[in-house]
């Protein structure tokens, strides 16, 4: 519950969390042509799986914003970085970031686990819930 709280109503950290998006997506209008298209496109596509107040996603895309930046300075265009596959790129990029897919799949699992469950024999009966 303390968490639920601190995301969502701790009013002076979401002032410094939208003060600090604020300067990394000025780090963004820094970036290449190439860099900040596939950037905007990326985060269009990730924040339809942002699951709770967001902070995990944000994490990524500060992270996906210094990866970008050091391709630039590389010289490497976006695409030698993200690969052809941006959609693959984005789905390993989001595999330690909590989804609402990630929370879909919990609550089917958790429904099933609810409505059926293993008897002392090993065999699952269903629940009389």
């Amino acid at each position: 519950m303390k968490k639920f709280f601190d995301d969502y109503l701790n009013i002076g950290k979401m002032i410094k969390s939208k003060q600090e998006y604020k300067q990394r997506m000025e780090r963004v209008d820094a970036l290449p042509k190439d860099y900040r298209y596939i950037f905007k496109e990326i985060q269009s596509h990730m924040w339809q799986f942002a699951s709770g107040a967001g902070y995990d996603m944000m994490e990524a895309q500060y992270g996906l914003i210094e990866l970008f930046e050091e391709g630039a300075s590389e010289g490497k265009s976006a695409l030698e970085v993200t690969g052809e596959d941006v959609a693959g790129f984005v789905d390993e990029l989001l595999k330690n970031t909590r989804t609402y897919t990630e929370d879909w799949k919990n609550n089917l699992n958790r429904k099933i686990k609810n409505k059926f469950e293993v008897s002392e024999n090993g065999k699952n009966q269903e629940s009389v819930k």
